[in-house]
């Protein structure tokens, strides 16, 4: 029984001649994440924002989301996000930190509580302080930046200089973009969204490292070849694996997000988002900054020039002239 293949045997596409599109796109991603951080912020959950998220369930019927968007002014709360998720039967109330403290967050609680009692059940019931809140966005942050640096420290010493800066800014890259996609989609921010930031990372570095210790080894065995082309046949070596690993972690992703419900559902699309990013900067971040950090010449000799055999005392092979 032949074996499964998302991509034809011995492919030979042309990755590196797409270079020049590729940095200016990613650079323009980069800025519009930036300005978005900047201008739109994040959409941080009541882990970082502080508030009370309600997990409700109708008891008959479906849920009313617009007499459940109500209840802010019934119940005096001010601003309510409710939202539908999973079946119609469920949906979930978020309100922000209500003033007076504690008292008064758990207060606004009993109202909404007292207010839906009759019709709906409460399944999940979430109240973070702003003290809480500002101490897991100090931990947070503190996490991610520690778990990046010792990943990059690794790199250093796992590959030669230039091969480790190309996995530092395709990292960097797909951190940035994942924050972007964050600030653009508007979703929630949470302790998930932390989780998969630090998946996106660990993903990111293992497509990066497979590529690049390829490449290691192609430099090795075909030392006629140039720049390029090293890396074209280095990419479409490990083709075939990389579509395979990116989808079945895509198709998973999907039921996730399909049917996983509200918790998970920012983590979920997060982490697609970050396997196509992740794989786009193996390929066209990546790999051809090799070039610009001259990794090996584009034209290339046997030997030193001035010696037996160089380049400058033999008419060079028809493939060399050609390169």
């Amino acid at each position: 029984m032949p074996l499964l293949r998302l991509a034809p045997e011995n492919t030979k596409f042309g990755f590196m001649r797409f270079r020049r599109y590729s940095y200016p796109f990613s650079a323009f991603l980069s800025i519009v994440s930036v300005v978005m951080f900047v201008l739109v912020g994040m959409n941080f959950g009541i882990d970082f924002a502080g508030g009370t998220l309600m997990e409700v369930r109708a008891k008959a019927g479906d849920a009313d989301l617009a007499q459940l968007r109500s209840l802010g002014e019934q119940t005096g709360l001010g601003h309510i996000e409710v939202q539908g998720f999973g079946n119609r039967t469920d949906a979930t109330i978020r309100f922000g930190v209500q003033p007076g403290g504690d008292a008064a967050q758990e207060v606004a609680v009993k109202k909404v509580q007292a207010a839906l009692d009759d019709r709906y059940e409460f399944r999940r019931v979430e109240v973070v302080g702003p003290r809480v809140s500002g101490e897991l966005v100090q931990s947070g942050t503190i996490g991610v930046v520690v778990s990046i640096f010792a990943v990059l420290m690794y790199l250093w010493f796992r590959f030669e200089w230039q091969f480790a800066v190309g996995a530092v800014i395709a990292t960097m890259h797909d951190l940035l973009l994942t924050v972007g996609f964050f600030s653009v989609t508007h979703l929630e921010f949470n302790t998930t969204s932390i989780a998969a930031i630090l998946t996106i990372v660990g993903y990111s570095l293992n497509e990066a490292v497979i590529v690049l210790d390829r490449i290691r080894e192609v430099m090795r065995k075909y030392k006629r070849l140039s720049t390029a082309e090293m890396i074209d046949m280095s990419i479409n070596a490990v083709l075939p694996r990389t579509i395979m690993t990116a989808t079945t972690v895509f198709l998973a992703l999907l039921a996730l997000v399909l049917f996983g419900g509200e918790v998970i559902k920012s983590f979920s699309l997060a982490m697609m988002w970050g396997i196509f990013v992740g794989t786009y900067s193996s390929i066209f971040i990546c790999s051809p900054i090799l070039i610009y950090l001259g990794v090996r010449n584009e034209v290339r000799a046997e030997s030193k020039p001035g010696t037996p055999g160089a380049s400058g005392n033999r008419k060079p092979s028809s493939k060399l002239a050609a390169e």
